[in-house]
């Protein structure tokens, strides 16, 4: 394809952006890894994720909940992985050399690039960053969440490619108050939405991109605030 026409051509081919609503918690989270709170189980999972640059490999798909209250949002996930990779338990380390997860959220859709992104792996390792002047200008100086917690919990052996895996967890709890004077209110209102995208990739195996919203462009890139689906904050509870 002549390289010209490749920016047009991904445009065209990119599928209506997605939403989520995102119920109430009827009780507080424990960020365990086990996800086993009847909310979880009341609340909505996101539709498949879908791999924009896949080339070779099993496609492993992941299972996503969200769920929120006047103090934090949850977020909930499987991922179907053969074989898992978890290395960098430290803050700020090298997660996206493991197989990771992340969220984005821009708080105010008046604003839609400027974004937050926190990405996690199985055994606690967790990098944040804030881009208030888009994908396309230097990041902001460092910035560093408060409060966040980060379990997960797996089936198989951690860095091991002789054997197959089953699946890794990831359960975190990300307090709003780290997005005041972002969003237009903390609490948000229900019936309000924030963007938001959530990506997956990385390990030494059968490393992938994949996504909730998918990206429109020719390389990998989930630095693409254009592309993040919808949030919706419900005033329903789950259960």
């Amino acid at each position: 394809m002549p390289p010209l026409l490749a920016p047009l051509f991904f445009w065209l081919q990119a599928p209506a952006l997605p939403e989520y609503i995102v119920y109430r918690a009827s009780e507080p989270i424990v960020a365990d890894g086990r996800l086993d709170e009847p909310a979880w189980f009341a609340a909505p999972r996101t539709n498949p994720f879908v791999f924009p640059w896949h080339r070779s490999g099993n496609k492993e798909q992941t299972i996503v909940k969200m769920l929120w209250d006047d103090t934090n949002l949850y977020v909930g996930h499987v991922n179907l992985d053969g074989h898992i990779t978890a290395r960098h338990r430290d803050h700020d380390g090298k997660v996206a050399e493991d197989d990771c997860f992340e969220i984005m959220l821009a708080p105010d859709p008046s604003r839609p690039e400027v974004y937050f992104n926190i990405e996690w792996n199985v055994i606690g390792g967790y990098v944040d960053n804030h881009r208030p002047n888009g994908p396309r200008q230097p990041r902001a100086p460092k910035w560093d969440a408060e409060g966040i917690k980060v379990a997960g919990s797996h089936r198989g052996t951690l860095n091991d490619n002789s054997d197959a895996d089953g699946y890794w967890i990831g359960e975190v709890v990300i307090p709003l108050r780290n997005f005041r004077g972002f969003a237009r209110a903390i609490p948000p209102e229900p019936g309000t939405w924030w963007n938001g995208n959530f990506n997956r990739h990385g390990g030494a195996v059968n490393a992938q991109y994949s996504q909730w919203s998918a990206g429109d462009s020719e390389k990998p890139s989930f630095h693409t605030p254009h592309r993040f689906g919808r949030f919706i904050f419900s005033a329903q509870t789950a259960p």
